[in-house]
C-alpha cells in the first residue's frame, strides 16, 4: 500500500469517549483517498460514489500520529475502487497499528456530473503496473 496522508491527532478532534470523533476519522479518510484517486487518475473531476463499511479497529487518542495508506483494488471504465487503511504509528518504535480499514469508489464526472470514462493513458499505466 501506498502512504497518501499523514496527520496528529489534536485536542479539538477527539468526541465524548476520549477518542477522535469517528466522523472526523471518515472525513480524513475521504479527503487522502481522493487526492490519490485524483493524482492516479489523472484528473481533478472525481467524487466519491460509495464508501463501504468503515471498521474501526483501535482508538486513537489526542497526540497519535495517524497514517493513511491506499491502493486500488480495480480500474474501471468511469470509476476507480481503493482500499484503505488508517494506521496509528508510533514515532518511537516505527510500529504502525491498523485503527481503520474500509474501500472507497470514485467516479470520473464532467463538467455536468456526468460518469466520463477514465483517460486511456491511465488505464495502459494501471495495466502496465497489474502485469509486473
Amino acid at each position: 500500500m501506498t502512504l497518501i496522508n499523514k496527520k496528529i491527532c489534536m485536542g479539538k478532534d477527539i468526541g465524548i469517549h476520549g477518542n477522535v470523533f469517528g466522523g472526523l476519522l471518515m472525513a480524513w479518510i475521504d479527503e487522502a483517498a481522493a487526492a490519490f484517486a485524483t493524482e492516479y487518475c489523472s484528473t481533478p473531476n472525481m467524487v466519491t460514489l460509495r464508501v463501504g463499511e468503515l471498521i474501526f479497529k483501535r482508538p486513537l487518542k489526542s497526540g497519535n500520529h495517524l497514517r493513511i495508506y491506499g491502493e486500488v483494488a480495480h480500474l474501471g471504465n468511469t470509476s476507480i475502487d481503493l482500499k484503505i487503511e488508517a494506521r496509528r504509528f508510533n514515532v518511537y518504535s516505527g510500529e504502525e497499528t491498523l485503527v481503520c480499514t474500509t474501500s472507497i469508489t470514485f467516479v470520473r464526472i464532467d463538467d455536468d456530473g456526468v460518469p466520463t470514462p477514465i483517460g486511456e493513458s491511465v488505464k495502459r499505466k494501471h495495466h502496465e503496473n497489474v502485469e509486473v
